[in-house]
């Protein structure tokens, strides 16, 4: 499993730790990823990703999972968020013509 955020493609950065005598000793910086299930409102069921924190804080701001994949540029989704992105926007449709 990948160390990437489904909702937003952040992934992992590398860096040095500087030590007080300036030794720089390479370093990975991970992401803060958590598995977490969202309801989605139009699809009427619940999905399981796994988010970085900064993505929970960003779907909450944005009114939800279905507000939040509407927005969202389909580069940054992975291909699970992209299969949602589009049947989200299925139901969406369907509902707006009916």
């Amino acid at each position: 499993m990948s160390r990437r955020c489904e909702l937003t493609g952040k992934g992992v950065q590398v860096g040095h730790r500087v030590s007080h005598s300036n030794i720089k000793t390479k370093h990975r910086f991970l992401p803060n990823l958590q598995s977490v299930s969202f309801a989605s409102d139009a699809l009427g069921q619940t999905v399981s990703l796994r988010v970085s924190t900064h993505a929970l804080r960003s779907v909450d701001h944005n009114g939800g999972l279905d507000a939040f994949l509407q927005k969202a540029r389909a580069e940054d989704l992975s291909i699970k968020a992209r299969q949602l992105k589009s049947a989200i926007a299925k139901k969406v449709a369907a509902a707006a013509a009916a």
